[in-house]
């Protein structure tokens, strides 16, 4: 796939969704008529992403006070889940560029100067966050050494996705000597920079996930950005970063609609067990595509609605403050809500999504399963998708909200768990929620 339009400039791109629509749609429309092609051949979108930076598809959250088009969460979101039917692939590597665009909002003005030029201009970053093993939860082997004008990073991080494909990738890190993490963004073709694609997982192929290797690569003092738990940033930016996910999951779905439907329209073979019916007038046929179409509407229907709240969630931000780096005061009740929102979403999506890529199969028959059609990786996709994070624990999370009105925890992390006994376990739970319930008076509203 290649492009011959100029650059999209972004103060020209429009921010509504339907104005959006008509912009990307052709791309979009290009990028699902070569997806199975690229996922039997295993080839990576270098061609399709660069095309989409070129339309401006990687400032729509640009705020216009910085001259971006200052998209709505909830719009992007519908573009987002448009183009995740076309290939689930191609939006999950936007995920890592949007969640850092989403982490600058809130960091000091002489960071945002640096960055948002280079976003408007068409640079991308990726996300290299997980460490592999060896790290036990809460630290970080990947270390950010030296000082101001001398700061440099080493380090290795697995499941780097959309990093092969961006300008720029952005690391967490601990400060050498010092308890907590950072983040530092580096170019992706800086000396002691190294990218691998080595992702082996069953799903998810193409999104250029694999390990990136950061051997003493200088750092720019305004390419380290703070992250501390609690603050207003690390809960809105951790939440939007897991909502993307829920996104690609609703547009998968939607694509297990669609191949369905398509499938069973053409189909003229049937089964002496049937009606004898073509498949298209079966009611059985058709109560199976219907059931579908049921779950990805409910998928793509939460997914919006928790659009909606994260804007809410901004908004209340915005209007007392809390979007200030030097912002010292209680986190606003409504970030906390769109916190929640997302982890409600997190439990049902996923196995909304599932459903409906699994159930493809009971529409057809053995022909679904040839390779060449590669109606699995809509299954396969979700699946991969949905591990990003355990669902127990998100319900779990819930569950303690709605009971004892414990906050979910704001800043993520993984890594080789502590021994700990059962007893110490459970103190440990006791402080997190202490901790929880007295940030904030938000609670249970029901």
């Amino acid at each position: 796939m290649s492009t011959t339009t100029a650059p999209t400039p972004p103060s020209t791109l429009p921010a509504d969704y339907a104005s959006l629509t008509e912009h990307y749609r052709p791309l979009f429309a290009r990028i699902a008529d070569c997806a199975l092609d690229r996922e039997l051949d295993r080839r990576l979108p270098f061609d399709e992403v660069k095309a989409l930076d070129e339309a401006g598809f990687g400032t729509l959250r640009v705020p216009v006070e910085h001259g971006g088009p200052g998209v709505t969460i909830e719009t992007f979101t519908r573009l987002l889940i448009d183009l995740a039917e076309a290939d689930s692939n191609i939006a999950h590597i936007y995920r890592s560029h949007y969640g850092f665009l989403e982490s600058l909002r809130f960091q000091p003005r002489e960071i945002q100067d640096a960055w948002y030029p280079r976003v408007l201009a068409g640079r991308t970053v990726g996300n290299a966050s997980t460490e592999k093993g060896g790290n036990s939860i809460g630290t970080l082997n990947t270390v950010l050494s030296g000082g101001p004008g001398a700061w440099t990073i080493s380090g290795q991080k697995f499941y780097s996705t959309a990093t092969i494909f961006s300008d720029f990738t952005r690391i967490s890190a601990a400060r050498d000597g010092e308890d907590g993490r950072c983040f530092a963004v580096v170019a992706t073709d800086a000396p002691g920079v190294t990218v691998e694609d080595d992702w082996d997982g069953f799903g998810q192929k193409l999104t250029g996930t694999g390990t990136t290797t950061f051997d003493q690569v200088a750092v720019e003092d305004t390419s380290v950005l703070d992250r501390v738990t609690g603050t207003v940033e690390a809960i809105h930016e951790a939440a939007f970063f897991q909502h993307v996910l829920l996104a690609v999951l609703a547009g998968i779905a939607r694509a297990a609609r669609r191949d369905a439907a398509a499938t069973i329209s053409s189909r003229k073979r049937t089964f002496n067990t049937g009606l004898g019916l073509p498949f298209r007038e079966d009611p059985l046929i058709q109560e199976a595509t219907g059931r579908i179409a049921a779950k990805a509407y409910a998928a793509e229907a939460t997914v919006l609605q928790t659009a909606r709240i994260l804007d809410e969630g901004i908004e209340a931000a915005t209007a007392s403050g809390a979007d200030r780096a030097d912002f010292t005061g209680p986190v606003p009740e409504a970030v906390h809500t769109s916190e929640i929102a997302v982890e409600h979403a997190q439990i049902t999506v996923p196995e909304l999504a599932l459903a409906a890529a699994q159930d493809l199969f009971l529409t057809v028959g053995a022909s679904a399963t040839s390779t060449s059609k590669a109606l699995d990786r809509h299954w396969r996709n979700a699946q991969t998708v949905a591990t990003h994070n355990p669902i127990a624990f998100r319900a779990r999370a819930i569950g303690d909200y709605w009971i004892n009105g414990t906050l979910p925890v704001g800043l993520n992390a993984i890594g080789d768990a502590k021994p700990a006994t059962s007893a110490s376990a459970a103190t440990s739970g006791a402080a997190r929620a202490t901790t929880a319930t007295t940030a904030t008076t938000a609670g249970p509203s029901a």
